[in-house]
């Protein structure tokens, strides 16, 4: 058996018990994983039936351009779509989505416009805002308006919830669903209510959205609205597919449980998936009082993590953050073991000769040029003789003749491991400004004196 293109593939995605990381819960604890889908996320569904029936109601014409605000997956499925079905795909999104998620999109020929995040919706230069203008535009174009759209939530409900209600034979007790959209919980809860009204479903919001107070108040409260990290959940407005009748709990789980709890799942379940999934089970485990033996608990596995290697699955990304604290030294421990001295720089205006005597004169073996008091480049023993051969007239030359790329700027909490990584024959230091504001520089010598 073969199917005609990529797009039959999408949907009837596996379902996998968890056991290590929910072995305090006593029921059966089971995730829907939508990694399976071509574009490796639940998005993929709604995405097509979206462009599916814009075709039939005649909003996509062919040969059109599909132009939307998105963080990442639902542009990846919009993205495939178009590419079997002959579209142009247009994207915005925020610079707080993952690097992956943008070279993902561009690999199927999309073109990606990067917004800022910390905006009003209503602000011209927000990712929504753009999108629409940009619809306005460009001809022979749509907008899926993937918040408002109801066929997002109709796919789920024509597909995700079937699926789940055939996978646990109708013995399905809670439905736990990262909320963002609203398409994924709004479609599912309303055919798995349908089936057995008693089924529970229980939201996962972030701290910085608005939805666990409107649900719990009717207030939309402006200020619960902050930045926050976590990608794929919680919103700052109340889109149209959010159908809070259906949501029975909202339950909120900060950044850094989501964060760490996503690096858990493939640790403890060897399941790879990304940073909404880590908010979703961490929200579990914050709920375990609300299940029993007997109980099938479903979550939602909605994205792969491979688009998020340079977020939650890198330690450096996350000490940056405070989010990982382990016994590896950082370049706060390195410079906290360094003797107090301050940091020689010398200006570009100054000779050759000038660097040379004062190498000699500190005993040192490498120099930071400034400019105007910032650091532009470096000087070193080896550029400083590798000048002289070629040319030994040079000595009276400024320093800017021959300085070369500045050191690489650390933070103080990054590790010892990427220090030493950035540390080689090119670059034989970096540099870290400290708490006070006060710049060090840290070498070879610096980083063996911290761990003798």
């Amino acid at each position: 058996m073969w199917y005609n293109n990529i797009l039959e593939t999408i949907g009837n995605t596996p379902m996998v018990k968890l056991n290590k990381i929910v072995k305090d819960i006593p029921a059966t604890v089971l995730a829907k994983i939508e990694t399976t889908n071509p574009g490796n996320s639940i998005k993929d569904r709604m995405a097509l039936k979206m462009i599916e029936d814009a075709e039939k109601n005649g909003k996509l014409k062919p040969g059109g351009t599909i132009i939307e605000g998105t963080s990442g997956n639902t542009g990846m499925g919009l993205a495939i779509a178009a590419v079997i079905k002959g579209y142009k795909c247009i994207f915005t999104s925020t610079d707080k989505q993952s690097k992956e998620k943008f070279d993902a999109l561009r690999a199927f020929g999309a073109e990606v416009i990067v917004c800022p995040t910390n905006v009003d919706p209503e602000d011209s230069r927000s990712y929504y805002s753009v999108s629409s203008r940009l619809e306005r535009e460009v001809p022979n174009s749509w907008k899926p308006n993937q918040y408002d759209n109801l066929s997002n939530s109709q796919a789920h409900y024509e597909q995700t919830g079937p699926e789940i209600w055939e996978q646990t034979e109708g013995k399905i007790t809670h439905l736990v669903v990262g909320v963002g959209t609203g398409g994924t919980i709004s479609g599912t809860a309303r055919f798995l209510k349908e089936k057995n009204p008693a089924i529970q479903v229980l939201g996962i919001d972030t701290y910085g959205s608005v939805f666990k107070k409107y649900k719990e108040t009717g207030v939309f409260d402006k200020n619960e609205i902050y930045p926050y990290i976590t990608e794929g959940i919680g919103e700052d407005f109340l889109p149209q597919n959010v159908n809070f009748s259906l949501i029975d709990h909202f339950e909120k789980v900060t950044d850094e449980a989501a964060a760490l709890m996503t690096r858990e799942i493939a640790r403890k379940e060897g399941i790879f998936a990304g940073n909404s999934t880590g908010s979703a089970v961490a929200g579990v485990l914050q709920m375990k009082d609300r299940f029993k033996e007997g109980d099938v608990v479903v979550v939602i596995f909605p994205d792969h993590g491979t688009r998020y290697l340079g977020k939650m699955y890198n330690d450096d990304w996350l000490r940056d953050r405070g989010f990982l604290k382990d016994e590896k030294l950082t370049a706060r421990d390195i410079i906290a073991k360094k003797e107090n001295q301050e940091i020689i720089t010398i200006d570009s205006e100054k000779t050759i000769i000038e660097a040379i005597n004062t190498i000699k004169t500190l005993n040192i073996s490498q120099i930071p040029v400034t400019q105007h008091g910032n650091i532009i480049g470096k000087i070193t023993e080896s550029d400083i003789l590798d000048a002289l051969l070629e040319n030994p007239s040079l000595k009276s030359q400024p320093v800017k003749n021959i300085t070369t790329a500045p050191f690489p700027f650390v933070e103080l909490n990054t590790s010892i491991d990427k220090i030493t990584s950035l540390i080689n024959k090119d670059n034989i230091a970096v540099l870290v400004t400290d708490e006070q504001g006060k710049m060090e520089i840290i070498t070879q010598y610096d980083i063996i004196n911290a761990i003798s």
